[in-house]
C-alpha cells in the first residue's frame, strides 16, 4: 500500500499576487496602513476625555497638597485653565511630534518614562510569546491528533484555565509555591542588585536584561536575568498560550477533515504524519492573524504582572503613577501603548498576507 501523501490545498503555495476579483497586495496594505491613524485618534481622544471627567490633572494629582493660589499657579502654567476643546488639539498636535507632556509627580518628561521603561516591558512580552509559542502550539496539536480522549479533554480544560485564571492571581500562587515554598525561582524584580549594577553601568547597555548580560560575557548574569524571567514570563505567557492552543486544535481539526486529507488517509498515511504534514501551516494562520490582538491583551496583563513581580516596566510605572493620580503620565503611556497596537497590528496584517494570499479586501 502507497503512503504518498496528497498535496495540500493549492493556497499554502500560491503566489502572493492577487487572483480573479480580489484586492491587490498592495491596495490591502495601502488601507490598513491607513487605518492605523484612525484607530490610534480614537484611543487617544477616549483617554483625554475620560480623564478629563475628573478635572484637570493638576488638581487630580496635587489637590490639597499645595496652597490654593500655588494650584492655580501650577493649572494656569499648564493650560489646563483653557477651553477643553482647545487643550484637546493642542494634546493632538503634541502627540504628533511624540511630545506627551510632563509627569506631575516626578516631573519627567514622559517620553523618557517610556524610553526608559519600555523596553522592560518589551523584554517581558517577548518571554511571554516564547511560552504562549511554545506551550500553545505544539500541546495544540496534540490535542487535534487525540481529539475527543483524555489527552484532549485534559488539554482544553487546561487552555480553558489559563486564558480565565486572573493574572494577579496566577502570579501570587505561582510565588508561593516556586520562590516561597520551593525556593527555586527569585520573587520579584528583573534581576539581583548586583546584576543590575553591572549591566546598567556597562558601555553600551540596551535596557534589555538578556542582551546585555549575554554582552557582558558573564554566565552568572545571563542565569540571573533568565531566573527572574520564568515567573513573569510564564504568568503572562499561559493566558496567551490557552488561546492559541484552542485556535490550533480546531484548524488543525478543521484542516484534517479536509478532502485531500481524507485521500491521504485512505491511504494509510498515518495521523500523526497527517497532522505534521498537512495541519500545522494551516493552523498557523489564525495564530498570526491575532497575535496584535494579545499584544494588546498582553500589554495589559503586563499591568498586573509586572505589578505582582515588582517588574520595572511601563505596567509597574503605570500602576504607580495611577495610584498617585497622576494622569499626565497615565494619558501619555496609554497614548504610547494605543501607537505600539495599532502599528503592530499592521505589521501581523502585512505578514499574514504574504502568508495566505486570500487575505485581501
Amino acid at each position: 500500500m502507497t503512503t504518498d501523501v496528497a498535496e495540500p490545498p493549492a493556497f499554502l503555495h500560491a503566489p502572493t499576487k492577487s487572483r480573479g476579483g480580489g484586492g491587490t497586495l498592495s491596495r490591502y496594505l495601502l488601507v490598513r496602513f491607513l487605518l492605523i491613524f484612525p484607530t490610534v485618534l480614537i484611543l487617544v481622544t477616549l483617554v483625554f476625555f475620560l480623564i478629563r471627567l475628573t478635572g484637570d490633572p493638576i488638581t487630580a494629582a496635587l489637590g490639597g497638597r499645595l496652597p490654593a493660589d500655588q494650584l492655580q499657579e501650577r493649572i494656569h502654567e499648564a493650560g489646563y485653565d483653557r477651553p477643553i476643546f482647545v487643550q484637546y488639539i493642542e494634546y493632538l498636535g503634541q502627540i504628533l511630534t511624540f511630545n506627551f507632556g510632563t509627569t506631575i509627580t516626578d516631573n519627567q518628561p514622559v517620553i523618557d518614562v517610556l524610553a526608559t521603561y519600555g523596553l522592560a516591558t518589551f523584554e517581558l512580552v517577548v518571554y511571554a510569546l516564547v511560552v504562549a509559542f511554545i506551550v500553545g502550539i505544539p500541546f495544540g496539536m496534540v490535542a487535534a491528533a487525540m481529539r475527543d480522549r483524555w489527552p484532549d479533554a485534559v488539554l482544553r480544560v487546561s487552555a480553558i484555565l489559563f486564558y480565565a485564571t486572573p493574572v494577579f492571581f496566577s502570579g501570587l500562587i505561582a510565588k508561593l509555591v516556586f520562590s516561597v515554598w520551593l525556593g527555586w525561582l527569585p520573587v520579584s524584580g528583573r534581576a539581583n542588585v548586583r546584576t543590575e549594577i553591572a549591566l546598567e553601568r556597562g558601555d553600551g547597555g540596551t535596557g534589555i536584561y538578556l542582551i546585555d548580560a549575554i554582552a557582558s560575557g558573564n554566565p552568572a548574569y545571563v542565569q540571573d536575568v533568565l531566573a527572574h524571567a520564568v515567573l513573569p514570563a510564564l504568568t503572562l505567557g499561559l493566558l496567551t498560550a490557552g488561546i492559541f492552543l484552542r485556535l490550533v486544535r480546531t484548524n488543525v481539526i478543521g484542516t484534517l477533515n479536509m478532502p485531500y486529507v481524507d485521500a491521504a488517509r485512505s491511504r494509510g498515511v498515518r495521523e500523526v504524519r497527517l497532522v505534521r504534514t498537512h495541519a500545522y501551516r494551516p493552523a498557523l494562520i489564525p495564530i498570526i492573524t491575532v497575535i496584535g490582538l494579545q499584544i494588546a491583551l498582553m500589554l495589559g496583563g503586563a499591568v498586573l504582572t509586572e505589578t505582582t513581580f515588582e517588574w520595572q516596566g511601563l505596567g509597574f510605572q503605570l500602576a504607580g503613577y495611577l495610584a498617585s493620580r497622576d494622569f499626565v503620565a497615565v494619558q501619555g503611556i496609554v497614548a504610547m501603548i494605543a501607537i505600539i497596537v495599532a502599528v503592530t497590528n499592521f505589521v501581523v496584517d502585512v505578514i499574514a498576507a504574504f502568508i495566505d494570499p486570500r487575505v485581501r479586501y
